[in-house]
């Protein structure tokens, strides 16, 4: 099946004319068709335009020799806070139901030259502001692995329909580990980049200061080869994007790499089942691939979720108060919950700000001090695997965690600017995929993609969901 193939290899056998587009697309819209019903991952499928580009697209390559881009005929998605030309970008709420895009937001523009073919909008979290989707457009979005438990958030959508093998990759985004809470809950690989390293002119929210110090777009794919490629794809420099900066691609060296391990964040427990991944991706870095790892103390930087909380909490509810005003009663609880949480706090001063923007870099500068002998960190993408739809709070050996608790080993990544990658690296007993991530300096993505690749390539293949 071709819609079962890696992204990258899809992409080559597309380019090399083995694979039709026209058969690529087919394939995928097959699956939605069969499983969206279950997963509820799609807010829009584009089925009679993606079989028109693709017919378009096979017409073109026979009548010419133009070089075929990177993806050419690949079936990607598009997590439905990118604007679509013509299209509307709901970020799951209600409040946007008149909105139409004029544009396509520069990710999905990229993506379109290097010859990617749309197939639709992926589901998340009313304005992305939890850890689940759910919302009052289409409701529940449910993980291929288990449909009881989350595809996590606020990717959510667009996880689950590349880990169900309804695409091939796309964009999803990350402001408290948006891509990679759901990459690890769905058993796929997701890239958190450095803020401006990928564009994010046209995402609603609007990634600007001063909350693109945290949310970033990025790539989704099934493995660290995909995400890499997508990467390539999408990354740039793009004077509509305040954070971006002119970093040109380049070729990674793991020669002399030190890797940091971190099996859980400061005193926060993390399942067992995940602090056996870490440790068996330890392993492989160190006896596979013949790099040395050692342990890395986090005690210096234990404030950073609190930080993170000011800005991507407080502060960002703070801005909401003035969207719901007198509307709240139509919004999804989704949408709801964490802002119920922050305006029960007081409302941040100016001074708050300005301290706490200084204790951030203050303590990124601390970190990267450290990092500049140990440049990549291996660490537990969350403290938790997929849980239950709704489920906030969980005992672990003996230690109680809430949901933000769960979240630190994401959370300090988004407040400091770093880059991260997760990719899935086990199968618990009871059938849910675990993963692992990378954290690397700041501009070092190509460094993480690398050694993602190689660690997957030690791994082994693993077994996807039962869809």
């Amino acid at each position: 099946m071709p819609n079962r193939l890696t992204l990258a290899r899809m992409a080559s056998e597309l380019r090399d004319g083995r694979l039709s587009p026209i058969d690529a697309v087919a394939a995928h819209l097959k699956q939605i068709e069969r499983l969206n019903p279950k997963l509820n991952a799609f807010v829009e499928v584009f089925a009679g335009e993606a079989r028109a580009a693709a017919e378009a697209l096979e017409r073109s390559t026979v009548r010419t020799d133009t070089p075929r881009g990177a993806l050419h005929g690949v079936p990607v998605t598009i997590k439905d806070s990118f604007d679509v030309a013509g299209r509307p970008t709901l970020c799951g709420s209600k409040f946007r139901l008149g909105h139409r895009a004029a544009n396509d937001a520069t990710a999905v523009a990229r993506l379109r030259a290097a010859g990617a073919i749309v197939l639709g909008k992926t589901n998340c979290p009313e304005f992305l502001y939890n850890y689940e989707t759910d919302n009052h457009i289409v409701g529940r979005t449910n993980n291929p692995w288990n449909p009881e438990r989350t595809a996590g958030g606020s990717s959510g959508g667009e996880a689950a329909a590349i880990a169900s093998f309804c695409s091939a990759g796309g964009m999803g985004s990350d402001g408290g580990g948006s891509i990679r809470e759901p990459a690890h809950f769905c058993g796929i690989a997701g890239l958190k980049p450095t803020p401006g390293r990928v564009s994010a002119a046209g995402h609603f929210p609007v990634i600007s200061h001063p909350g693109g110090l945290l949310g970033v777009g990025g790539p989704m794919a099934r493995t660290a080869e995909d995400v890499r490629l997508l990467f390539e794809v999408v990354s740039g420099y793009d004077t509509q994007d305040p954070f971006s900066a002119p970093v040109p691609l380049r070729q990674p060296d793991l020669a002399g790499l030190r890797v940091g391990v971190m099996e859980q964040f400061n005193g926060v427990p993390v399942e067992p089942a995940i602090r056996d991944a870490v440790r068996k991706a330890a392993g492989l870095v160190e006896h596979d691939l013949k790099l040395p790892v050692e342990p890395f103390d986090t005690r210096r930087i234990a404030r950073a979720p609190l930080l993170w909380w000011f800005f991507f909490g407080r502060l960002i509810s703070h801005s909401l108060r003035r969207v719901f005003a007198d509307r709240e009663p139509e919004a999804h609880w989704t949408g709801i919950e964490l802002f119920h949480k922050a305006i029960q706090e007081p409302d941040p001063t100016v001074d708050e700000v300005l301290e706490n923007l200084a204790a951030r870099d203050a303590m990124r500068s601390a970190l990267l001090r450290r990092m500049q002998d140990v440049p990549v960190l291996l660490a537990p993408p969350c403290g938790v695997v997929a849980f239950a739809h709704r489920e906030r709070s969980w005992t672990i050996g003996g230690q109680s965690i809430g949901l933000l608790d769960a979240m630190a080993p994401l959370t300090f990544v988004n407040l400091l600017g770093l880059p991260a990658l997760v990719i899935p690296m086990a199968v618990t007993a009871d059938g849910l995929p675990v993963g692992v991530q990378l954290i690397g300096r700041p501009y070092e993505e190509e460094l993480l993609l690398e050694l993602g690749v190689r660690i997957e390539q030690a791994r082994g293949p693993l077994p996807g969901p039962p869809v």
